[in-house]
């Protein structure tokens, strides 16, 4: 049974395409194989109405509130569906009490709150004493990262599960099933090429209510013929509001365009750099992608000739997290612009790929027993730590004790630049080898 109000609002003939097309059963719910496939865990507890308290956790438009209403579909339990946006302690309270009163008739209640992580600490709290004593099976759902946003107690008591991003395929399959459904345009005649179909699902970016909102405007602008409507090029074009379609996120381009933006900031060229950005992100790029690429740049292509660049592109990454498009283009831009800037070394990524080589070449190499820990009494018997001397004791801070393996000793992997603060890097580190050679050998 399914408790939730329905208006005039809620007639088919006024509801959106994406409305009108929600899956009634699990077979017409798009992508999300790795949780409703054959034999798969949420597959087999909503075939089982044996669900329990869960959070649905992903980016808009990939199926979160679809599952719960297949959910309240197929279950026996009372259904309640509100949001978290709308509803307080009073209406929780309120839903509190009705799930009670089934509760000691027998019957179980399924609460539903969509947005879940918009409520506050006192709201969240309000469940847990009925999660606990079985009164509802609560599931959320998210956009946001469930370890920060809901309440240790609560979410020790709810699994988790990850919906992901649709890709490009499960889009294109639905939004052909929209063309032919009669709930979608199936009782007309629409014109669309299979390659303006693949562009929609690659401008929806994982949202397959954004691709049948696309797909609905596209049709509803598209040019009239008689009973046939043809969506062309040029309405497709507008109605995306120009944006670069083909701007592939798992395809050639993509790679090709995250390379330009790489090989602009390591060239120390801003003006470059700051327009491949702009291609990625307007062309529907994830900012949390590019924001790691920047990452990764900060300690590979920039390193200690400018230590702060980590820090940056760090925070930008967080910036993104926290606000998303478009707001968080402006974050991206000045990590961009201060990495093609600053003093550039690769001197750390050089120094790891040669270590690698080693490591793997050398992998039952036993640990010198000089830097061994000895915690028991037979490890110092057998020489564990034998002859350690502890830096921070020393006059010099330092030893010259050997710490790599014997047939690695005298090995030297990081070599410093004379770039930006790196300079500084090298002239420690030569001071602390001539330090070490004076020092009596252990």
């Amino acid at each position: 049974m399914t408790y939730e109000q329905t208006g005039i609002f809620d007639r088919e003939l006024v509801q959106p395409l994406a409305a009108r097309l929600r899956p009634r059963n699990l077979s017409e719910v798009c992508g999300q194989k790795h949780l409703i496939g054959e034999g798969k865990v949420l597959r087999r507890l909503i075939e089982n109405d044996s669900v329990s308290s869960m959070i649905f956790w992903g980016p808009p438009g990939v199926g979160k509130t679809t599952l719960a209403r297949v959910i309240a579909s197929s279950t026996k339990a009372t259904f309640i569906d509100f949001s978290a946006v709308t509803s307080g302690i009073k209406e929780i309270k309120q839903v509190m009490q009705r799930a009670e009163e089934n509760r000691r008739a027998g019957e179980r209640t399924i609460v539903f709150v969509d947005e879940i992580h918009r409520f506050n600490k006192a709201q969240q709290d309000a469940f847990l004493p009925f999660v606990e004593r079985g009164s509802i099976v609560l599931i959320g759902a998210t956009t946001e990262n469930p370890s920060f946003e809901i309440n240790n107690a609560l979410l020790s008591r709810c699994k988790v599960f990850v919906l992901k991003g649709l890709e490009e395929k499960d889009l294109t399959e639905l939004l052909q099933r929209a063309l032919k459904d009669e709930r979608g345009f199936g009782t007309q005649k629409i014109k669309i090429e299979d390659e303006q179909l693949k562009k929609i699902a690659i401008f929806a970016d994982g949202d397959a209510r954004k691709a049948l909102s696309m797909l609905e405007m596209v049709v509803l602008n598209g040019e009239s013929d008689g009973d046939v409507i043809t969506v062309s090029e040029e309405t497709l074009l507008q109605c995306t509001g120009g944006k670069a379609l083909m701007y592939d996120r798992d395809g050639e381009e993509h790679y090709n365009i995250i390379s330009a933006l790489h090989k602009s900031m390591r060239n120390s060229d801003p003006d470059a750099a700051v327009y491949w950005l702009a291609r990625m992100l307007e062309g529907g790029e994830d900012p949390l992608y590019v924001a790691r690429r920047l990452v990764r740049f900060a300690s590979e292509d920039v390193g200690l000739a400018d230590p702060r660049a980590l820090e940056l592109a760090v925070a930008a990454y967080q910036a993104c997290h926290f606000i998303g498009m478009p707001e968080c283009s402006v974050h991206l831009t000045e990590a961009v612009v201060y990495l093609s800037l600053a003093s550039k070394s690769n001197a750390l990524y050089v120094a790891y790929e040669k270590a690698k080589k080693d490591a793997l070449e050398t992998v039952a190499e036993p640990v010198p027993l000089v830097i061994r820990n000895a915690p028991t009494k037979l490890m110092k018997e057998l020489d564990y730590g034998k002859g350690y001397q502890y830096a921070h004791n020393l006059e010099s801070k330092m030893a010259n004790m050997e710490c790599l393996p014997d047939n690695l000793a005298g090995r030297e992997y990081y070599f410093p630049t004379e770039e930006g603060m790196e300079s500084r890097y090298a002239e420690r580190l030569k001071n602390i080898k001539e330090i070490k050679k004076s020092l009596p050998k252990k």
